[in-house]
């Protein structure tokens, strides 16, 4: 499909729509409990009920051996305690999150999948490098209810150490998936020193009064719906507790459909070792962490004593309206508390020097393209979003690529509104940022490309050849038609 160019008074008046399913989103977080019985539906009850204060739980941890790791996952809706109270929400194995999977480099990964929703799915295992064709990464699969599949991923030897996340990737279903409950982490280990490892993975969504998930308003997913209630591995603000100079590393994966996180720890001493793959060149103090959806954080934590609360401190994505901040983000929220209490502890020995990244900046690009975010006016009066003025059609290609090469893709988005890009098995090392060199090798698998703004990756399309995907991660959009079909080709 066509997406039509967007007039002035549709902007405005979307505006005005997108404005509302914003605040909507906003009286949630803004409160000190829990919303029940309306999330984003018109009408709900937003009656706070305080919840919180419960140790943090981790997800089940499934680690490889031998280097291979077998697990089953079921998908299925079933009863989860959310803020005291109980929800129905889409899981892996009957929680949410669905268990941690523990990798190697060189390791091989296989999944038998299990569907008993009552919708298609598929299995995506977001930021690995791995073969999309068969029953690898392969986003073109179609895993109906009640049908089983068997997924195999084979990680190179020299696969990136560092966070992933899987979850489903089945167009048009993408965002209900996720937002009800679908997500887990996945770690490719390394051999760091610190006292104590945790997963933290934020996501967010909202409830009705019976327990059931919202369904999204048109101006939600316009937007990019963002839920009343922001978990922590499926808890409202859990504590997280440490002892004084304990080193903890915190794994944060943003699963998230749309909300954004600007990660604020307070003055408690956090370093960033790295987003979203391997480690970067140097640690940096990190007062504010901005992840996108999709986005994964690798801090180190050596905490004081006291109570710290941990938040994602508002960060405004442009809206409907012709001028940014026509919308503002989410009010600042409390992802969980810090409790630091006991002895001081020994801090483990110093961290080993990071390898240095791999840097394109000195290979000449094979191919130059511009790819542009486009959103206009869809059938029905509501919003049609694409890339280059098309929305998804997965029997078209949309950029073919010689196997072996690298390329330089420029990321244009004239819309008023942030969109994350995200490129399936290939990573992305960013080059410039609205027309500035970027200075240190930057390695992402979702940039983030500012409303009318622009960025520059260079891609090495090496390892795999075969079809793939690249789309927007406000999952909403790309259930609308922001997505396009990259295929690798071996070179003759």
């Amino acid at each position: 499909m066509t997406v039509e160019p967007i007039s002035r008074r549709q902007a405005l008046a979307l505006g005005a729509l997108g404005t509302g399913g914003v605040v909507a989103g906003a009286l949630g977080l803004a409160r000190t409990g829990v919303p029940w019985g309306g999330g984003t539906s018109p009408g709900g009850d937003l009656t706070p009920r305080r919840a919180g204060g419960a140790d943090l739980v981790e997800p089940e941890v499934l680690t490889s051996a031998d280097g291979r790791l077998r697990v089953e996952l079921t998908m299925a809706e079933a009863e989860v305690d959310v803020g005291g109270r109980s929800a129905r929400l889409l899981t892996y194995n009957g929680t949410v999150p669905g268990p941690t999977l523990r990798l190697r480099p060189g390791d091989t990964l296989q999944v038998r999948l299990a569907n008993q929703l009552d919708a298609p799915t598929n299995l995506h295992v977001h930021g690995l490098h791995v073969s999309p064709e068969g029953n690898g990464d392969n986003p073109f699969l179609t895993i109906e209810p009640g049908e089983v599949f068997d997924y195999e991923f084979v990680l190179p030897a020299d696969h990136p150490t560092g966070t992933f996340w899987y979850h489903p990737h089945h167009h048009g279903h993408v965002a209900d998936q996720v937002f009800g409950g679908l997500y887990g982490a996945i770690v490719v280990e390394d051999d760091l020193p610190v006292s104590r490892e945790r997963i933290l993975i934020v996501s967010d969504l909202s409830l009705e009064a019976d327990g059931s998930v919202s369904r999204p308003r048109m101006q939600d997913q316009m937007m990019g719906r963002e839920g009343s209630i922001v978990l922590v591995n499926g808890q409202v603000r859990p504590r997280v507790t440490a002892a004084p100079g304990e080193r903890q590393r915190w794994r944060v994966v943003n699963a998230c459909t749309s909300r954004h996180l600007v990660l604020d720890l307070a003055d408690q001493p956090v370093d960033l070792l790295g987003v979203d793959l391997g480690r970067s060149s140097a640690l940096r103090a990190a007062e504010e962490v901005l992840l996108a959806p999709g986005n994964r954080a690798d801090l180190l934590v050596t905490p004081y004593a006291g109570r710290t609360p941990w938040r994602a401190l508002p960060y405004d994505r442009g809206g409907m309206g012709m001028g940014r901040g026509g919308a503002s983000g989410p009010g600042s929220a409390i992802l969980a508390i810090l409790e630091v209490s006991g002895a001081t502890v020994e801090s483990p020995p110093p961290l080993p020097a990071a390898t240095a990244p791999a840097d394109l900046r000195t290979v000449e690009p094979a191919r130059r393209r511009l790819i542009t975010f486009t959103m206009g006016m869809g059938m029905g009066g509501g919003m049609s979003f694409g890339f280059d003025g098309r929305s998804f059609d997965p029997a078209r290609t949309d950029q073919e690529i010689v196997g072996g090469t690298v390329e330089e893709w420029t990321l244009d988005n004239p819309t008023p509104m942030d969109h994350p890009f995200h490129l399936h098995v290939w990573p992305m090392q960013v080059v410039e940022a609205d027309g500035k060199a970027v200075a240190d090798p930057r390695w992402r698998d979702v940039v983030e490309v500012p409303a009318r703004g622009r960025r520059v990756v260079r891609i090495a399309f090496e390892g795999f050849a075969g079809r793939s995907v690249y789309h927007c991660h406000i999952l909403d959009h790309e259930d609308g038609g922001m997505m396009g079909v990259v295929e690798v080709r071996p070179a003759r």
